[in-house]
This record gives structure tokens, C-alpha cells and sequence, in this order.
């Protein structure tokens, strides 16, 4: 059965890193002491035991060990034995391209349809869509694919972000950047709002937290779905 949580972010304002999801991680981990971290995405260009160490400390609180996938000789394998992963956030292409890069985007993907509990925050999430060309983060690598896991059926936007009609800023909303997206893709997107996640259970996807989520689809004007919603009809 897989087991999912698909957040927006690791840190909401006001609270430590991953604590507002500790309850529910509490729950997804519950068999599982050690969890695997793939710490890829390199937030701020930080080391992968710099980012490794955060995660720990983070899971420390809730009684869990955490180890980097970088410290296994054969990171497939890490993979396949990991009795639970967390994917942290960052540069989503840097981790992409490092998936790619060490032949374990597949390995990942088989692991969670085979149930291995699985934490995803940011780019962590953003890889559990059918692509990363939704993301906010800058193309500062090349992957050698923008597919990637297809966990759900529809493309994330994580950190979403409402515009703001007061704002002098000129720039593209994040609105328009995803209109321009459906000028040439037809998945829907979901735009995850800061402390919000989706819950996977087997084939359920739910939107969990307390702020509701914003779906676009093609030729269709964006509309808002309530927390504790079933995203089942964009499957």
C-alpha cells in the first residue's frame, strides 16, 4: 500500500524544521527507526551531511534516526532496503539531475509503489508529480529528464503563493507562470499553499492542513478545493 506525505514546505512560520508535520510523521514512520534521507536538493548549496545533520535533528525530536543516502556505497540499494524516505527540499533540478545521475530515480519510484513510507517536503514533493516543470526554482542544472516520479497524476506547485493586489511588483504571478505552462501541457497542477500537504493512502490522495489548495487545468479558470478534500477527480 503506498504511504505518502507530500508537503509543501518543511518549515511554516514560526515553528522548527518539519515540526508542524510531527504528529502525522509520528504516524507515517511508525515501523520504522531509521529513515533514509536523500538530501540531493541542497538548499543553499549546503553539504549533503550539513543537510543530513538538519534532518536529524529534526527526527531526533520524534524518537527516529536519520542517514543520508550519500553515506551507502550503493545508493539503489540503500533504496530497496530503506524501511522509510524523506526527499528534502532545495534546488529541484540539482535534484533531479542527481537522481538521474546515480540510476536511482526508478529504484525510488518502485520503492514507494511498493509501500516504503515516503516524505517528501518542496522539491521533495515536486518529484512526485509527472514532471518538475511547475517548480519555482531556477534551472541552475540541466537534468537529463524533467519526468519524473509520477506518484500522482498532475504536476505540483509547491509554496504557492496568492497574488497579492496591494504588491507594486510587476513581475509574473504564479498564477500566470502556470497558465503559461498549460499553454503547452494538459496535467493539472495543484498549488500547494505554505503548510498544507497531500496524504497518499493506497490510491487515496487527500489535501491535508488548514489552508485550501488552488487546481488549474487546461482551458478551465483555476478553482479552490477545501482541506480534508479527495483529489481522486483529477486522477
Amino acid at each position: 500500500m503506498r504511504d505518502l506525505i507530500i508537503a509543501s514546505t518543511s518549515t511554516v512560520h514560526g515553528s522548527g524544521y518539519l515540526e508542524y508535520l510531527f504528529d502525522e510523521l509520528e504516524l507515517l514512520f511508525t515501523d520504522c527507526n531509521e529513515i533514509l534521507f536523500i538530501p540531493y536538493a541542497r538548499p543553499g548549496g549546503v553539504s549533503f551531511d550539513e543537510y543530513t545533520n538538519i534532518a536529524n535533528a529534526a527526527f531526533k525530536k520524534i524518537g527516529k534516526k536519520v542517514k543520508g543516502i550519500h553515506e551507502f556505497n550503493d545508493p539503489q540499494n540503500a533504496i530497496r532496503n530503506a524501511k522509510g524516505i524523506f526527499t528534502g527540499g532545495g534546488n529541484t533540478f540539482v535534484l533531479v539531475n542527481q537522481l538521474y545521475s546515480n540510476n536511482v530515480l526508478v529504484s525510488l519510484q518502485s520503492a514507494i509503489e511498493d509501500g516504503t513510507p515516503y516524505l517528501g517536503t518542496s522539491a521533495g514533493s515536486n518529484i512526485c508529480g509527472l514532471t518538475i516543470n511547475t517548480t519555482n526554482d531556477m534551472p541552475i542544472l540541466y537534468p537529463p529528464s524533467f519526468k519524473t516520479l509520477g506518484i500522482v497524476p498532475f504536476n505540483i506547485n509547491p509554496h504557492y503563493l496568492d497574488p497579492d493586489l496591494s504588491s507594486k511588483h510587476m513581475g509574473e504571478t504564479r498564477e500566470t507562470r502556470i497558465k503559461e505552462f498549460h499553454a503547452f501541457n494538459t496535467q493539472p497542477v495543484i498549488g500547494l499553499r505554505e503548510g498544507s500537504w497531500l496524504e497518499i493512502k493506497n490510491n487515496y490522495i487527500i489535501l491535508r492542513g488548514n489552508l485550501d489548495a488552488i487546481i488549474f487545468e487546461q482551458h478551465k479558470k483555476p478553482y479552490e478545493i477545501a482541506t480534508n478534500s479527495d483529489l481522486d477527480f483529477l486522477k
